[in-house]
Order: structure tokens, then sequence, then C-alpha cells
């Protein structure tokens, strides 16, 4: 009785398989603007997350200074100083993250721009060579006609 309740383990693999073949697929164009918007999204969040850090640190980092300044605790200026040390690496991963940012917009603009267009000689190679070597113009198939 128990042998019926067994259930057959799946791999990942098996499961990804699986939600292939049920789920509906999504555009290239399509899923490329959700791409687009899930980055945008990612990017916004940060940078609101990383500047409400900052904001809380200065907030906090105030109240240090004068709990340093009345106390005048060497252990209370050693905290202060590892959040002044921890507020500036937040700055800077905030300029971090604005520089990744422009840098992906630039290579997405760049590979919209360039276009591979790809020439096929159709002939033999006995005739590729004479082409080559002669330096002459290939006649065009449809001029011909």
């Amino acid at each position: 009785m128990a042998n019926n309740y067994l259930i057959k383990k799946k791999t990942k693999k098996d499961l990804l398989s699986n939600l292939e073949k049920n789920l509906p697929a999504m555009p290239s164009e399509q899923r490329e603007e959700v791409m687009e918007k899930d980055i945008q999204d990612d990017y916004e969040y940060s940078r609101a997350t990383y500047r409400n850090l900052v904001d809380k640190s200065n907030e906090a980092m105030n109240s240090l200074i004068d709990l340093a300044m009345d106390s005048e605790h060497p252990r209370a200026f050693e905290v202060l100083s590892n959040m002044m040390k921890n507020t500036s690496e937040m700055t800077d991963k905030l300029l971090d993250l604005q520089g990744k940012m422009k840098k992906m917009k630039e290579d997405t603009s760049k590979s919209e721009g360039s276009k591979t267009t790809n020439n096929v000689f159709v002939g033999s190679t006995d005739e590729l060579q004479r082409f080559l070597s002669s330096k002459k113009p290939m006649k065009n198939v449809t001029e011909e006609q």
C-alpha cells in the first residue's frame, strides 16, 4: 500500500522540458520588451534602495556624531568612522550602478545599429580562384536574362 504513494522524482531538466511543452511561447520581440522593462525596473529599485540607505546612514551618522562628542568614548568614534566608511562605499556603489546602466544602454544601441550582410559566392572553387587571380568583376546572373 505504501508503494502506491511513491512519487517519481523528476529532475530539473524534466520539469523545464514539461514547462516548455505546456506553456505558450513568448514572441522574441515581446520577450525583449519584457527583459528591457525588467532591467529598467531593477535599476530603479536598486537606485532607490541605495539612495534610501545613504539617507538613513547620514541620519544615523548625525546622531553618532552627537553621541561621540558627548561621551568622548573611543568606541563611539570607531563606530562613527566605520559608519562613514560604509556610507562612502554605498555612494560608490550608487555611482557604479549608474555606470553599469549607461554601459548596458550603449551596448544595446550598438547592437541595434549594426547590420551584417552575408555575401555568398555561387560557383565552383575553380571559378572563384580565376576570379580572385584576375580581379575581374563577376557577372550578375539576373543581368543575363
